[in-house]
């Protein structure tokens, strides 16, 4: 994809897939650019992929503790239900979702539409759930006996010891929001807030044929589309690794 991108004139043959010197141009990126703004895209792609996530850790971790650490009636049945919405593909949705945002709270064309319908991610509140099941009770039966509340439990014991499910939960939460198409397409009509993969359909939908290089353009947009989920998961690849929760026990 990305010597495809930096090529003159595409060359689909199998030594296309090999850097050419005397193909090689970047000129795709400047007429991508010139097409749908690169910048634009990438910043509205930003704003919509971080409240996803924003609104995904904060209730992931609190559902995730509720679920795992505290004991009220019909727990179980709300961690069934959890489940079962996983089994249910987002594309059935749509309609109704887009009749409640849309025409019920007059949320088309804004950042806050796009967002709603992914605030609570189910697989984030169940990572945080298995990862609180983990932590010692003896902790957190201990800040309670000395008064804690449990939000203050959650900031000040519960959280730092859950740092690998916090990058997990946003490592795997990034990659949908940022990919996603079919839902900003949906709700937004103007183009300054369109996210980066619905401006580069709308460029191969209607603009593409009138390009030099169709080819080339196209995979320039799709690399300025993967660069930063491939670089975040470069600098967070580290942090898959459990911390040794156990340590944090003496005695």
């Amino acid at each position: 994809m990305l010597i495809g991108s930096l090529q003159a004139a595409p060359d689909t043959s199998i030594f296309g897939a090999f850097p050419n010197p005397a193909n090689i141009t970047g000129a795709n990126y400047v007429q991508i650019n010139e097409s749908i703004n690169l910048f634009r895209g990438l910043l509205n792609s930003g704003i919509f992929t971080g409240g996803v996530i924003f609104f995904t850790v904060v209730f992931g971790l609190l559902v995730g503790y509720a679920l795992a650490q505290m004991k009220f009636r019909g727990r179980g049945v709300v961690f069934g239900m959890m489940l079962l919405v996983q089994m249910i593909p987002f594309q059935l949705l749509l309609i109704p979702l887009y009749v409640m945002i849309v025409r019920d709270y007059g949320l088309a064309d804004s950042f806050l539409g796009m967002i709603l319908p992914f605030a609570i991610n189910s697989t984030a509140v169940f990572v945080f759930r298995q990862y609180f099941l983990q932590l010692p009770s003896t902790l957190f039966e201990a800040a309670r006996i000395d008064g804690a509340s449990e939000l203050r439990i959650l900031w000040q014991i519960a959280i730092p010891l859950v740092r690998p499910a916090i990058v997990t939960a946003v490592l795997l939460t990034f990659i949908g929001p940022w990919n996603e198409f079919l839902w900003p397409f949906l709700v937004t009509k103007e183009q300054s807030l369109q996210p980066l993969a619905v401006s580069l359909a709308n460029f191969i939908s209607n603009i593409a044929g009138q390009a030099g290089n169709p080819f080339g353009a196209i995979l320039a947009g799709a690399c300025v589309l993967a660069a930063p989920a491939v670089a975040l998961f470069i600098f967070f690849q580290r942090q898959f690794i459990s911390t040794n929760i156990g340590s944090s026990v003496k005695g």
